[in-house]
């Protein structure tokens, strides 16, 4: 109650949205520049569960805008190190690690049992997966992304539009679109992981869906943030396949 005290002190936010908190499972792929900062915030916040999956090691060059990790950390998984912060920050909770990647292999065992599956990852490949098994079962997604100066934020819920109906695979599959590839400034990613977190913690506890087939664009050259909506669109493979199964 005291390390959740000032959340439930808000008008709108009580101890039964705590408590919703604390019964969450949520699924984090991805731990670089989006996913340690969202898994922190989420943490703090009272998320019950928490569940990361990276296969990547820290380097160098993820100090600049990867807060969770430091120089001592090179070389080790990202999950692993993420973990064992997350559980420093807050021992109430449950952190479990995953050093793979996420493939179709696994990706249905880690998505199905999830109340809400947060994207923070920096490929389309990835990205397209996890949107194919979230809208198969029904599962909440939060995806952000970010790159040089800017980022975009979005909801996948039930029913609602994909990810691919707003990223027609055969449009948008170039992964040079990178990080690593075309550069990002610091604050970039913690920006757009810090409205990822807060928009979990509103799905989660109010069940709020204020992005839900709605697609954030921040531009961190101008400042200027707009909400663009979007439909769903009628011939997308990834929703009408999983609109077929769930028929059947």
């Amino acid at each position: 109650m005291h390390l959740y005290s000032r959340q439930i002190l808000l008008d709108g936010w009580d101890i039964e949205a705590q408590e919703k908190l604390k019964l969450a499972n949520v699924l984090i792929v991805g731990c670089g520049g989006i996913g340690c900062t969202t898994a922190e915030l989420l943490a703090r916040a009272g998320v019950g569960k928490i569940t990361l999956i990276d296969a990547d090691t820290v380097e160098m060059s993820n100090l600049q805008r990867q807060i969770a990790y430091s120089q001592q950390d090179i070389g080790f998984y990202k999950a692993e190190i993420l973990a064992k912060r997350l559980q420093q920050i807050n021992p109430f909770i449950q952190v479990e690690s995953i050093t793979e990647k996420l493939v179709s292999q696994n990706a249905e065992q880690l998505i199905h049992a999830q109340d809400l599956v947060l994207d923070g990852c920096d490929n389309f490949e990835t990205r397209y997966l996890v949107n194919q098994i979230c809208t198969q079962h029904n599962i909440a997604l939060i995806s952000a992304s970010a790159i040089g100066f800017q980022g975009q934020l979005f909801m996948v819920a039930e029913h609602s539009a994909c990810y691919e109906c707003l990223f027609p695979k055969e449009q948008h599959a170039n992964e040079s679109l990178r990080c690593a590839d075309t550069g990002v400034l610091a604050t970039t990613p913690n920006v757009m992981a810090s409205l990822q977190a807060h928009h979990a913690l509103l799905y989660l506890g109010l069940n709020r869906m204020a992005l839900k087939q709605k697609l954030l664009l921040w531009d961190g050259l101008t400042m200027k943030q707009r909400i663009l909506s979007f439909e769903k669109d009628q011939d997308c493979a990834n929703c009408q396949a999983s609109h077929t199964a769930n028929v059947i």
